[in-house]
């Protein structure tokens, strides 16, 4: 099997049973979306959720999140992982986003790197859901699908990305990140993958072999 027949399969399968496909993360605007994707490094969607609409609610804006301080921000989202962190980088991103920005979450993937918790697999996350941008995000789970499907060989996400968006149509990008998070978190995991059951096991090339 050629990469192009496995990506033409695999693709032509999501088109077909997954044509909708979208963020599990709970959020109403931009910028709430930039908020739960810097709380979602590293800890479950599930969990975001569970702490964001009380955030939400005590800092609606930007305004509000800049001028929050520690303590507060801290002691609702402690129950996620890297508390400390998060809750310097959520405030610091707040005052750069009013600062740089004028409040408005920025539609292109370098301004977004520019602030404070957002590395470039949150910079697609954001372009993609909300811009609609040609982008494909590479967490842990898009990582491990793509390796084991086949098709990638990339040693870093960013590798994985751009061996993804060289063989996605753009127009299916945004919608194909949310392919594979799916199909990892639910089908395709880390520790005993449903192989039997995966749609699209025809075109893996682990499929026999975990």
């Amino acid at each position: 099997m050629t990469l192009k027949e496995r990506y033409s399969g695999i693709v032509d399968w999501f088109v077909r049973n997954r044509p909708v496909a979208q963020s599990e993360l709970d959020f109403a605007s931009p910028f709430q979306l930039l908020v739960a994707v810097i709380l979602s490094a590293q800890c479950t969607d599930k969990r975001v959720n569970l702490v964001t609409p009380a955030l939400f609610k005590a800092f609606p804006t930007p305004e509000k999140l800049s001028a929050a301080s520690f303590d507060d921000v801290y002691e609702l989202i402690r129950s996620v992982s890297y508390p400390n962190s998060k809750t310097r980088h959520l405030i610091d991103m707040a005052g750069k986003l009013l600062a740089d920005f004028g409040g408005e979450v920025p539609d292109d993937i370098d301004s977004l790197m520019s602030l404070p918790g957002v590395g470039r697999k949150t910079a697609n996350v954001i372009a993609s859901i909300v811009y609609d941008k040609p982008v494909i995000a590479v967490d842990t789970h898009v990582f491990r699908v793509s390796h084991r499907l086949g098709l990638s060989r990339g040693s870093t996400p960013y590798e994985v990305e751009q061996d993804l968006e060289r063989h996605i149509p753009a127009e299916l990008r945004p919608v194909a990140h949310h392919w594979l998070i799916l199909h990892g978190r639910y089908v395709c995991t880390a520790r005993k993958p449903a192989c039997d059951g995966c749609g699209i096991s025809q075109w893996c090339a682990s499929f026999g072999k975990l």
